[in-house]
């Protein structure tokens, strides 16, 4: 299951964002991911995880 998916299931909001197509979104991604590159960059109040279950 993509962590979407599950978020939307638990009732969370989720705002998926494609920076594979908007330079501007990858450059906010690699903000918050402190320059990784793997995904989902999963924002959720003050912590910031990446990769779905991950770091």
């Amino acid at each position: 299951m993509k962590a979407r998916e599950a978020y939307s299931a638990e009732g969370r909001e989720v705002d998926y964002r494609d920076v594979k197509a908007d330079r501007a979104l990858l450059d906010e991604m690699l903000r918050h991911s402190k320059g990784r590159r793997d995904v989902p960059v999963i924002l959720d109040g003050g912590k910031v995880t990446i990769g779905y279950g991950g770091s």
